[in-house]
């Protein structure tokens, strides 16, 4: 073969290989058209046909709730076995002979004091509840006839009943009784029937969460005795679909996730149990009705970051204001006090920066999530925005690097921009001082000129 048709063989190979190259990029071109198209119908369908998607979506997440219940507890409860593994391993190590039979015994013994310190949190909540709730309704209804009557024999006895006050309350009074009567009987007796059927629901909807709950307590037992085969499985999927680079990656931002939602969670949980016992004791001291239920009101909803302290506060106060108003305002200076102490002292010292998030993010991601999922969101939003905003932070950061700029904040604050030919940040000093030299040197260029 001769040099030329070597040649002619070189250019016809290399010919074919742009043709595949051209070929493999019309595809990807293609591809890319068309999953934008999908993406574009999937979301207008989403968007026309709402009702039937978030009914669908209720009914999947119905079906699912006992897993989701039992993942959720597996998660919580993960420390608590982990702790009690780690004082009964090295124990029956030394009693069995067998590591593996040790490993065995110690994981389903801590699985088992897992759930039972979940089981006896639960027991001594509806014990607070429960019987202080019943004792505070029945003393209001059994307190309300003699604050009444108490109210028209301070109205009667006082100035206020010189100027008809007393007639105009008495009418007022027997206007509301007719009408109460009128409601009674027109209105409530026939829907009586609607009651009933919506009450029956209730009994059935409570009836199936109680289940549910207990089937989420036999996926909490699968899931913390084989978790490590789980975690294990998901990464390996996670390698099989990605390459190794974005796999890393991947799962960094998972461990990360688990760091943040693990932190805050469990030390918010922590936290709001340590103040609802100072709240207990201090209730105690200042003889606040209703000591358990208020403190319970105080420990649940301070989970909730920056806006739980006021929720709590509220039926707190309200509470205990229809039975002493005095002692209200001991609770409102008390409850001041105590989340003082909780957002300067006790709070940092178990949580620590768990988040990352400044209060200005804190509160906005509170607000965002509580408005879109109420309860659920306040608690999980701080968790879930500061996961968006390390993706995001990561991304920027990489972004940056690649154009050779520092990833120091504080140093764009007074940027006035970057040198193209450098990367070096500009400031505003710095700018007008360049401005100026050029202006002066574009003054001598052009009085040399006209020399």
């Amino acid at each position: 073969m001769t040099d030329v048709e070597k040649q002619k063989q070189m250019e016809q190979i290399k010919q074919s290989e742009d043709g595949m190259r051209q070929t493999v990029l019309l595809i990807k071109i293609g591809l890319m058209v068309f999953l934008t198209f999908a993406c574009c119908t999937v979301f207008f369908f989403l968007v026309l046909r709402y009702k039937g998607v978030a009914d669908t979506w209720h009914l999947i997440t119905g079906a699912l709730q006992p897993i989701i219940i039992g993942l959720g507890l597996a998660y919580l409860l993960n420390p608590v076995m982990k702790f009690q593994e780690r004082h009964w391993l090295p124990f029956l190590k030394k009693k069995m002979k067998s590591e593996k039979s040790a490993a065995k015994v110690a994981r389903g013994l801590s699985i088992a004091g897992a759930i039972l310190f979940l089981l006896v949190i639960l027991v001594l909540l509806i014990a607070a509840i429960v019987p202080s709730v019943v004792s505070s309704v029945t003393g209001l209804v059994e307190a309300l006839p003699g604050n009444v009557e108490s109210l028209i024999h301070m109205v009667k006895s006082g100035k206020l009943g010189a100027y008809g006050v007393t007639d105009t309350i008495s009418d007022m009074l027997t206007k509301l009784t007719d009408q109460v009567e009128n409601w009674a009987t027109k209105d409530l007796l026939p829907q009586m029937q609607q009651y009933l059927l919506q009450i029956t629901s209730g009994v059935i909807t409570m009836v199936k969460s109680i289940l549910n709950f207990i089937i989420g307590i036999i996926v909490v037992v699968y899931v913390l005795s084989i978790k490590e085969s789980l975690v294990g499985q998901s990464k390996k999927i996670v390698y099989a679909i990605f390459k190794s680079k974005h796999g890393n990656i991947i799962i960094e931002v998972f461990h990360k996730a688990d760091e943040v939602f693990g932190g805050f969670i469990i030390g918010k949980i922590i936290d709001s149990a340590i103040i609802g016992v100072i709240c207990y004791f201090g209730c105690l001291i200042l003889h606040i009705p209703d000591t358990i239920l208020v403190a319970v009101i105080i420990g649940v909803t301070n989970v909730i970051p920056v806006f739980g302290p006021f929720i709590g506060a509220i039926p707190s106060l309200l509470l205990v204001v229809i039975q002493s108003p005095l002692h209200a305002l001991y609770l409102l200076i008390f409850i001041i006090v105590l989340q003082q102490v909780d957002g300067n002292i006790i709070g940092p010292k178990i949580l620590g920066d768990s988040t990352g998030l400044s209060a200005f993010w804190v509160m906005f991601s509170i607000l965002i999530g509580g408005g879109l999922f109420g309860f659920l969101g306040m608690l999980l939003g701080v968790p879930v925005f500061a996961m968006i905003y390390y993706i995001i932070r990561r991304l920027v950061n990489h972004s940056i690097r690649k154009k050779n700029l520092t990833t120091v904040t504080e140093a764009y604050v007074e940027a006035a921009g970057v040198d193209e030919a450098t990367g070096a940040i500009i400031y505003y000093g710095e700018k007008q001082k360049k401005k100026r030299t050029l202006k002066d040197s574009g003054k001598k260029d052009e009085t040399k000129k006209n020399q």
